[in-house]
């Protein structure tokens, strides 16, 4: 429900800032600031594989405010929850359950129309936009985040989207992947007439997570929910499309009527590699509004450092919350679940888990695989830190049998980014079972060996502590308060014609 704001005078416009948001950085050791002038050339090398967010605060020859890399780390956007990064996918599902507040505000209230452009005045080529890769076919808006609506239900969408620059009013934009906005765009389209669109670049780390997810709600809802707050929206000037007034900037306009008639790209793409020239739409600009201290924002993506970049950061944590849904609908003891960003965030999953039965880990794999875009699934028992490539790595390495623990599924739906595909449009997942059946995790061999810590009861001589019942040299070593060792080993020795034996865990007792 949307309220006016007489219901609600004092609308917080600042805790959701992102320019806030970018100065709590600087205390925290994960800003760098820029002061020196930097040419537009300059800002994408600064930006690549630095694992720091970046705020260049002098840009180009009118000396804009531009700041990416924001967030590019699991760190950030736990800060913006105001959780650790290990506690961030928990606190996300919590707030999915808020109800959401939203709250109109007047266009003379809202700052992000503190400052509006129209007509010849509305230039995107005088925003702060740089060529992002070197094979680019220009520069392009990485950060929008798109708002419609959708005629047949009333709802807000929202997403992210691409803004290609090809004129003072003109954007290309990718309406390629199968997203709400590309259906809604079709339905309208065939019908003849426009889609209202408005972008919102610069918003906070909470709005961008929603611009991700893919939830049946109005999604200016989604927004209020994951704040946890009341969520105060305007309505454009020259469309009814209400975004948050709480934003840096909006570019108003829509889709024409005539279809995907325009070359738009190339341009990096989230997996790490270049995507092909496409038919597009084009976006036309009605109106560009902002804050007076406006600070524009630009997202990193591609490239082999995937783990630095802003898209598979805020991938990774969407895929890590549909991963979860699907192993809490599967297996009794699900334990963690992590998407390493490295592999964009959405094509490969590795879930710990607590087997109970014959058969769960498998049972998982194939439920991961066939209901969500995961490409490779990795399960393990809860001794492995999920988190850890060098513990996976062990446990593939010592826990799985290729003909006995893969899972392959074939000819089915991908995500048709993957280059790997070669233009096929249906490929292959794999699943892999790095568990221990179960029972066997309990045979002592498999006891993870760690270093002895001399914990045990008190005798008064070896003789004695044997006498008790069998134990390992540890153990020995412990009753006799020993530092030592090796006089342990001589008082062994000496028992040996005794009857001194071992058993086949090599522990030490007598006959």
């Amino acid at each position: 429900m949307v309220r006016p704001m007489t219901d609600r005078p004092n609308v917080d416009f600042e805790s959701f800032r992102l320019r806030n948001f970018v100065e709590s950085l600087r205390d925290a050791g994960e800003l760098e600031i820029v002061d020196t002038p930097t040419d537009y050339a300059d800002v994408a090398a600064q930006l690549y594989y630095n694992p720091r967010a970046v705020w260049f605060r002098n840009v180009g020859p009118e000396g804009a405010e531009l700041v990416g890399n924001v967030v590019a780390s699991r760190s950030r956007i736990a800060r913006a929850f105001g959780v650790a990064p290990e506690a961030l996918v928990d606190e996300l599902q919590k707030r999915l359950r808020n109800t959401p507040e939203i709250i109109e505000v007047s266009r003379d209230q809202a700052p992000v129309q503190q400052i509006v452009l129209m007509g010849d005045e509305a230039d995107v080529t005088q925003l702060p936009v740089h060529v992002q890769h070197a094979m680019d076919g220009g520069p392009f808006m990485s950060a929008p985040l798109d708002f419609s609506i959708d005629p047949k239900t009333g709802r807000t969408n929202s997403g992210f989207r691409r803004l290609m620059l090809r004129g003072k009013h003109e954007t290309g934009v990718d309406l390629h992947a199968p997203t709400d906005l590309k259906q809604i765009y079709i339905a309208t389209q065939a019908e003849g007439n426009r889609l209202p669109v408005s972008f919102v670049l610069g918003c906070h780390p909470i709005d961008m997570v929603s611009g991700v997810m893919k939830e049946p709600v109005d999604e200016l809802g989604l927004i209020s929910s994951l704040r946890g707050a009341p969520l105060p929206v305007v309505k454009c000037i020259t469309n009814d499309i209400r975004v948050p007034a709480d934003a840096e900037w909006v570019i108003e306009g829509y889709f024409d009527e005539l279809g995907y008639r325009e070359h738009e790209g190339p341009y990096g793409e989230y997996l790490g590699y270049y995507g092909l020239m496409k038919t597009n739409p084009v976006f036309h600009v009605t109106a560009i509004t902002r804050r007076h201290d406006a600070l524009f924002q630009t997202l990193t993506i591609s490239g082999k450092a995937l783990h630095h970049t802003d898209t598979s950061n805020l991938e990774a944590l969407r895929m890590e919350l549909a991963v979860w849904e699907v192993v809490k609908r599967t297996v009794t003891h699900p334990v963690a679940v992590h998407a390493p960003v490295s592999a964009g965030g959405s094509m490969s999953v590795r879930v710990a888990i607590k087997p109970t039965r014959p058969g769960d880990a498998r049972h998982l794999l194939f439920a991961i695989l066939s209901q969500t875009t995961v490409k490779h699934a990795y399960v393990v028992n809860d001794d492995i830190d999920i988190t850890k490539d060098a513990e996976v790595e062990w446990a593939m390495g010592t826990r799985f049998q290729a003909d006995r623990d893969i899972v392959i599924l074939t000819d089915v739906r991908v995500s048709l980014f993957d280059p790997s595909l070669n233009g096929a449009r249906t490929g292959s997942k794999a699943g892999f079972d790095l568990t221990w059946a179960p029972g066997q995790a309990e045979r002592w061999e498999l006891e993870l060996p760690v270093p002895p810590t001399y914990a045990g009861d008190r005798f008064a001589s070896i003789e004695a502590a044997l006498r008790d019942g069998p134990k390992r040299f540890e153990q020995l070593m412990a009753a006799v308060g020993s530092r030592d060792g090796r006089e342990v080993v001589r008082e062994l020795d000496g028992m040996r014609e005794s009857g001194l034996k071992r058993d086949d865990q090599g522990r030490y007792y007598l006959e």
